[in-house]
């Protein structure tokens, strides 16, 4: 099983931070089953201030910059949902040019 960490920033407005609470208390069927489908076996997402933490468990042959695209294409409804979640988020200044989620570095397990 391999282990993801990714952040990203939502924009600096409560509205927008409340709709993306929203849609994601109520994640389309599709988005969760496609990214399933890819290979993610547990997604988490958490919130300080505005900052977004992804913790995501995935299967030994996910790829991420082959298997996140991937999902985008099983059903028109992932992209459309990224396109949506794309308005409410921002690059954290540690992002690389292009990468909207930043990969993390892992420092520390506790095993």
């Amino acid at each position: 099983m391999k282990v993801f960490a990714q952040t990203v920033n939502l924009k600096d407005d409560p509205e927008v931070i409340a709709k993306y609470k929203k849609y994601h208390s109520e994640i389309w069927p599709e988005v969760s089953e496609a990214l399933k489908q890819v290979g993610i076996l547990e997604m988490k997402i958490f919130l300080l201030g505005r900052r977004l933490f992804m913790y995501a468990t995935a299967a030994d042959e996910f790829v991420p910059e082959r298997d996140f695209p991937k999902y985008l294409e099983l059903h028109p409804r992932c992209q459309e949902w990224e396109d949506q979640m794309g308005e409410y988020q921002e690059s954290v200044e540690e992002a690389s040019p292009g990468e909207k989620w930043a990969m993390m570095e892992q420092v520390f397990d506790l095993e």
